[in-house]
């Protein structure tokens, strides 16, 4: 009789522990010189006051497709996208890194958008996209949601990478290092304003911030694709404004995350920003009114919930 009681006991305490797992959130940002990032380290901080038995943690990633990816996989609980590739991954377009439909993806807010920074270095002589002809240009890491807007900014000039001397396909630090080392005469990134990658590239040398033209924003025919402006003095040099492309950025999840964990992770943001605006000046872009703005994947049930209560959806 001890015995089965002390199988009983035993087998209730590992129900017991087994009912109260410890939660995961693991944020899939990008590279560490970018944009999300610090702003997803800065989440950690912010859910974990409304999660605290939740283990936090910040992946640095190649960014938006392979973020989407591995949410899909479970891989992750909530990540940073461009809202472009959100909507190639939703449909499943494997060329660019999407072997099928990514339908477990479930849209948790509308954030800040990213801005194209078209960047040449002044002596190369490079000042419009036509100029990019003949020359060393590194266009995203491969299949990332930079890469994708290379592709498609190039197209709309009816120019590709066979265009160039020579094509890197490497994320922002690299770019950055060879543009310094004179190894590259243009790079494309693509993130918020005020990116460290582009600070660091205007300090180091002078630079030339290639416009992008309203009427090209236009022939690239995507809603995800906007006409902006990069305003004056954003970096070393920038004198005046320059015309470029913006891509709205979202925070993504996963169906199997629950509707708690995500009303709670949303609520807390939302009350949150100005703590993601101190993280990096792009999160000041960061709109609660627009938070619940449309994209092209469902609205995960929590944050749905949230929104209605804060009177941001019917």
């Amino acid at each position: 009789m001890k015995l089965r009681s002390l199988i009983v006991a035993a087998s209730l305490a590992v129900g017991a522990t087994a009912g109260h797992a410890a939660e995961f959130i693991n944020v899939l940002t990008g590279g560490t010189s970018g944009v999300y990032y610090p702003l997803g380290v800065s989440l950690t901080q912010i859910y974990g006051k409304v999660l605290p038995d939740a283990k936090m943690s910040v992946q640095a990633t190649k960014a938006s497709a392979e973020n989407l990816n591995l949410l899909q996989a479970g891989k992750g609980e909530i990540a940073f996208t461009l809202g472009d590739t959100l909507s190639e991954a939703w449909k499943g377009n494997p060329e660019v890194g999407f072997k099928a439909p990514l339908n477990k993806l479930r849209t948790v807010a509308a954030i800040y958008p990213n801005y194209i920074h078209f960047l040449a270095s002044a002596d190369s002589g490079i000042k419009s996209l036509a100029d990019l002809k003949g020359k060393r240009v590194s266009v995203g890491a491969p299949k990332s949601g930079t890469e994708l807007n290379s592709r498609d900014i190039l197209k709309a000039v009816g120019m590709s990478y066979q265009d160039f001397a020579k094509v890197e396909y490497l994320g922002y630090s690299e770019s950055v290092e060879l543009m310094k080392n004179r190894q590259l005469d243009a790079t494309l990134l693509s993130s918020g304003l005020g990116v460290a990658a582009v600070r660091d590239l205007a300090t180091a040398l002078k630079i030339v911030v290639i416009p992008i033209p309203a009427d090209v924003v236009a022939k690239i025919g995507d809603a995800a694709y906007q006409s902006g402006t990069i305003p004056a003095n954003t970096y070393n040099g920038q004198t005046t404004d320059v015309n470029t492309v913006l891509v709205p950025n979202y925070l993504i999840t996963h169906a199997g995350v629950s509707e708690d964990t995500v009303y709670k992770m949303t609520k807390s943001m939302a009350e949150n920003l100005d703590a993601m605006a101190t993280a990096h000046a792009a999160a000041k872009a960061i709109k609660k009114e627009k938070l619940a703005a449309g994209s092209p994947v469902p609205l995960h049930p929590g944050a749905a919930k949230y929104y209605r209560e804060a009177g941001l959806l019917k």
